[in-house]
């Protein structure tokens, strides 16, 4: 048998299978969770049975491996004939560029493929008459008229918008019952990913294929033990009952959770230390600062005000509360925590006062406790006393500038906090900052931030005394998670060891 006839041979040997592939052309072993979910879907394109698939990863368990890996094992195979496939991201940048340079990699190391592929267009990868077309999954990205002749992919389908798949991606298999593979990771009820799970069970059900694989973090650790020790040391940061937790790394949904301050995490926020006004000694504190929004500050300041109040949105939007922390640092040693624990033990709300009247009062509890930080609002008309305390106080002061994506971020810490069991009220509870956790709503964002809103709607009153409900005192607390960011190492001052001096043991010696 000449050469040639062994190569080819050795060629066809290595397509038959996607794991022999892999293994022999990319030199790399699939692990076993990798290997069922390569070979279903295989086989439901060799059959040409047009299944739906369902894959759930927990993040950074070879979910993106898995994808270049199968895509150039498919480039390779349907090399000889006209062969399209699609894959949607629900981003172009950074995750269609992501995928695209994985590809890359893949194919240009993979010794079927690396001295055969291109590159056309700039989102296009062909070997042969095979291609594979890449594009973003956002609103208004114009991706009409491709076709998937075999495979039509959706990465992170929880993040791309139902409306937008079934109005210009689903139709890109219509024509060829093509198999439609949905990779992603858990988040709500409500996702592309979510109601396409629900499908693939049903169908599941109904003939005995396999179509969903879902793996948690434990089941990844099973084969790399790497990983259960890296998840372990995010549990015990944010806890196991941590929104991003839950859905990241054991593939959760969390629309469960029957709200963001179930009974479970009320409990944990719970403490048997008694509130204070005054410090102790030996003590360490710190300060967190929410101060009124806009209308009430004019509000409070009728003179400079030319209106009524009839053309305010809000007038009594919020009030300005000041909440002193007590720092335990024994949780800093803890090398999978390395974070401080924080007891509230001091409250102070001020409605329709001004700032600038405030400004004295504020700054004397704040050198009363002699606050290590102070997280301080400065947000809108909130710039101004963040700006006097920084004056006064100097690097104590950290501003924190709310907008969606940093009230956001504030939520998601905050509940790591919590849920790490390094928050505590005190006891007996101050019953108008529970009250403002019961009336606290949220609602999950579309889209691939995994953004929240959430706080005590604007005009939500207490249906028992007819009275407004802010969330003045919760987002105050909530703002440890500012504080949780600043270095809390414990410093000490330093000690000169003097050393012998050579020359005097020399003197000795004549």
């Amino acid at each position: 048998m000449s050469n040639r006839s062994q190569v080819l041979n050795l060629v066809v040997s290595t397509l038959s299978d996607v794991d022999s592939f892999v293994d022999s052309a990319s030199s790399i072993k699939l692990r076993d969770y990798q290997r069922g979910v390569a070979q279903a879907i295989t086989r439901s394109i060799f059959e040409g049975a047009g299944r739906s698939f369902v894959i759930m990863f927990p993040r950074q368990s070879g979910k993106n491996e898995l994808q270049a890996q199968l895509e150039t094992y498919l480039l390779a195979l349907y090399a000889g004939s006209p062969c399209e496939m699609v894959k949607v991201s629900p981003t172009w940048k950074p995750q269609t560029l992501n995928a695209m340079h994985r590809l890359d990699h893949v194919l240009s190391t993979n010794h079927v493929s690396k001295n055969f592929w291109t590159k056309e267009s700039g989102y296009i990868f062909r070997l042969g008459q095979a291609r594979i077309y890449f594009f973003s999954g956002q609103p208004r990205s114009n991706i009409v008229g491709a076709t998937a002749s075999v495979l039509l992919e959706v990465d992170e389908a929880q993040d791309v918008s139902i409306s937008k798949f079934d109005k210009d991606i689903s139709p890109m298999a219509a024509s060829t019952n093509a198999t439609r593979v949905f990779w992603g990771t858990a988040w709500t009820s409500r996702t592309l990913l979510a109601r396409e799970l629900k499908a693939a069970q049903k169908a599941q059900k109904k003939d005995g294929i396999k179509r969903v694989f879902i793996l948690t973090a434990d089941d990844v650790a099973k084969e790399v033990p790497a990983y259960g020790v890296f998840v372990a040391g995010q549990v015990a940061r944010l806890w196991r009952n941590h929104p991003m937790i839950k859905t990241q790394y054991f593939s959760e949904q969390i629309d469960a959770e029957g709200g963001l301050f179930p009974p479970e995490r009320c409990a944990l926020m719970r403490g048997s230390h008694s509130p204070r006004v005054s410090p102790e000694d030996d003590k360490l504190y710190a300060a967190a600062l929410d101060l009124a929004g806009e209308d009430e500050a004019v509000v409070s300041d009728p003179a400079g005000f030319s209106g009524t109040l009839a053309d305010l949105t809000n007038p009594r939007r919020d009030s300005t509360a000041l909440v002193i922390f007590e720092v335990d640092l024994s949780t800093v040693d803890d090398p999978l925590i390395g974070k401080p624990a924080y007891k509230v033990i001091h409250r102070l709300e001020w409605i329709g006062t001004k700032h600038s009247k405030l400004y004295g009062e504020i700054k004397a509890v704040l050198e009363l406790f002699d606050c290590r930080f102070i997280a301080v609002d400065s947000t809108g008309v909130g710039a101004g006393m963040a700006s006097f305390l920084s004056a006064a106080l100097g690097d104590k002061v950290i501003p924190f500038d709310f907008s969606s994506k940093t009230k956001s971020d504030l939520l998601w810490d905050f509940l790591g906090i919590i849920d790490s069991g390094r928050y505590k009220e005190y006891s007996p509870d101050d019953q108008t900052f529970w009250q403002q956790i019961s009336f606290c709503e949220f609602e999950i964002l579309d889209g691939p931030q995994k953004r929240v809103r959430w706080g005590v709607p604007d005009g939500t009153r207490d249906a028992a005394t007819g009275d407004l409900v802010h969330d003045d005192l919760l987002i105050s607390s909530a703002m440890c998670a500012v504080l949780d960011g600043e270095d809390w190492s414990v410093s000490a001052p330093a000690f000169l060891i003097q050393a012998n001096d050579p020359l005097a043991d020399l003197d000795r010696g004549f």
